[in-house]
């Protein structure tokens, strides 16, 4: 279980202070909700490390996360644009998410059946420019799976899709989510997102959360 309990942090010359604690389970869905600005990227900021607190503590299944830096967190992120590569294909943004001296047969297989899991199959030869939006971003869940890091990050991932691409797209992460065990925290002030993915959810006002029954 991820836990954060009064993770504190104000930015400079702002009058706004965050104190923020939450849980999250492995295998669920937990969302957080609150109007634009109300911090919802800042909590995201706060477990990736891109922030640090001032004050509280965060934890993964009672390891705290604190000391590390931001790539050695077990931490992704599907941000709301695909952070693709255009002039690559998408195997070969797909394989960024492989460690540093993966065999190459190895790492071909393991691109290939991460774009089969996300329903790209036979698509890594295309310049990721040629992919529609949908896809783009189901290469960068693909990319995710390879990194195979236990908590998943969405900052509002699917604001950028239409409505029929965004109900698959979302519901391939809630898949993905159970199967493979990710803690996933999703931020959005979309309803029908929360509604359709969050096991738990929370409401981001005033730099506290509260969570919604």
């Amino acid at each position: 279980m991820l836990q954060a309990d009064r993770l504190a942090y104000t930015y400079p010359g702002a009058d706004r202070h965050y104190e923020l604690s939450f849980s999250a389970s492995p295998g669920e869905v937990t969302a957080v909700s609150g109007q634009s600005g109300a911090g919802k990227s800042t909590l995201l900021d706060l477990v990736a490390g891109f922030l640090m607190p001032t004050s509280g503590s965060l934890t993964l299944d009672g390891r705290d996360l604190l000391p590390l830096p931001p790539e050695q967190r077990p931490v992704s992120i599907l941000f709301q644009t695909e952070t693709l590569f255009d002039h690559l294909t998408a195997a070969r943004n797909v394989a960024l998410g492989l460690p540093q001296h993966t065999p190459a047969n190895d790492a071909r297989g393991q691109v290939e059946a991460a774009l089969t899991e996300v329903g790209l199959a036979g698509m890594g030869p295309q310049r990721a420019a040629t992919l529609s939006g949908g896809e783009k971003q189901r290469a960068a869940l693909a990319r995710t799976l390879l990194r195979n890091r236990p908590v998943l990050l969405l900052d509002e991932p699917f604001s950028a899709l239409d409505d029929e691409t965004r109900g698959t797209v979302r519901e391939l992460v809630r898949q993905l989510t159970v199967q493979h065990g990710w803690t996933t925290i999703l931020v959005s002030h979309h309803v029908d997102d929360i509604e359709a993915l969050a096991a738990r959810r929370y409401q981001l006002h005033d730099g506290r959360l509260a969570l919604v029954p």
